[in-house]
């Protein structure tokens, strides 16, 4: 499987912070840091800024994912995940934490808060219909897959 190497613009809102780069040679994400330190109680959401702005190429999107080790070792998420980056914004990422724990979390300036995978998007052309074609699982939604 071959992999799409683009070129996104990066403007850093804080040269102490890294420039995003990729950890290991099979990494399909890069970290975003916070720009400043805090805390989150129990059950808190906060929006951390990451003093990074993009140009993301016409026909890919950046995705903002949560990381895992985060999520295992703090019980630390994100909300609006994963958040999608269009490539026509311009403003500064940031990402919106939420502490699923029972105990407050603390995070320091440069911590690694989140994840940016860049990935190719379809857009979609809609045509109308009246009837769509049949399937054996046809309307049956969430949790309707799985064994029981």
């Amino acid at each position: 499987m071959t992999q799409d190497n683009i070129q996104v613009k990066i403007k850093l809102l804080d040269v102490c912070l890294p420039v995003p780069a990729y950890q290991t040679a099979g990494a399909a994400g890069v970290d975003l840091c916070a720009t400043r330190g805090g805390t989150l109680d129990a059950g808190q959401r906060d929006t951390i800024p990451t003093g990074l702005c993009v140009e993301i190429p016409d026909g890919y999107e950046g995705q903002v994912r949560p990381r895992s080790g985060l999520a295992r070792k703090n019980g630390i998420t994100m909300l609006n995940n994963p958040g999608t980056i269009d490539s026509d914004y311009r403003g500064e990422i940031s990402v919106i934490l939420f502490n699923s724990s029972n105990e407050t979390f603390s995070y320091n300036k440069g911590d690694r808060i989140a994840q940016l995978v860049f990935s190719r998007v379809a857009r979609a052309s809609f045509v109308m219909a009246s009837e769509l074609s049949n399937t054996e699982r046809g309307e049956a939604g969430f949790g309707s897959t799985g064994v029981k």
